[in-house]
């Protein structure tokens, strides 16, 4: 599965398979080969910042 272009879409997928399979964004983001600069600077441009405490974009 690819991870959505669109930075809405994103987030929901990220946060959900956060919640649902990955125990932090490292693994996450080692699982897709995608870079976490890459994750965090899309959701980060609509206003959500990764939390590792809740292992969730906030």
């Amino acid at each position: 599965m690819n991870l959505p272009n669109d930075s809405v879409i994103l987030l929901s997928v990220v946060n959900t398979l956060l919640r649902d399979k990955y125990s932090n964004i490292a693994d996450l983001c080692d699982d897709y080969g995608i870079s976490e600069k890459d994750i965090t600077d899309k959701l980060s441009s609509i206003g959500y910042t990764y939390n590792p405490t809740h292992n969730q974009f906030k």
